[in-house]
């Protein structure tokens, strides 16, 4: 993944998601962080698909640092991340961002107690099996709130 001269890296690969989806991302600034590279760059294409400038982090401090700069319009993560997880990222993330919609993204959904989710600061939590349309339908509607 190309990196900025600030050191931030940027999304480079399409995914192709629905063509006859309009591209509601244009102008949009999103972050993906998740510690697993795939799946990290899949989610970055779907994004870069619908418009959206896209952004990624490897871990929820990264993710910290990649937020103050960027200042996205939606932020993903990943809930098992090594450094710092998802919900502590988030719950920092809030602080800061309070606006800023947070989408978490999980193997553990069923694990992961919706008083813990909301008291982080997190938006909505989506299993990581969901697809793609759906990470970026949720995005969208929480960027219209």
């Amino acid at each position: 993944m190309p990196r900025l001269e600030n050191g931030i890296s940027k999304g480079h690969l399409q995914v192709e998601i629905d063509r006859n989806l309009p591209k509601q991302g244009a102008g949009k600034i999103a972050l993906v962080a998740d510690d697993t590279a795939l799946l990290r760059e899949r989610l970055v294409g779907a994004f870069l698909s619908d418009g959206f400038e896209t952004f990624s982090a490897k871990n929820g401090k990264e993710a910290i640092e990649v937020v103050s700069k960027i200042k996205p319009h939606i932020i993903v993560l990943d809930l098992s991340m090594p450094v710092m997880n998802g919900l502590e990222a988030a719950s920092q993330l809030r602080r800061s961002f309070p606006k800023t919609p947070i989408i978490l993204s999980t193997l553990y959904a069923g694990a992961l107690s919706n008083k813990d989710a909301y008291n982080a600061g997190i938006s909505v939590v989506l299993p990581k099996t969901a697809p793609f349309p759906l990470l970026i339908e949720n995005a969208r509607e929480l960027m219209e709130e």
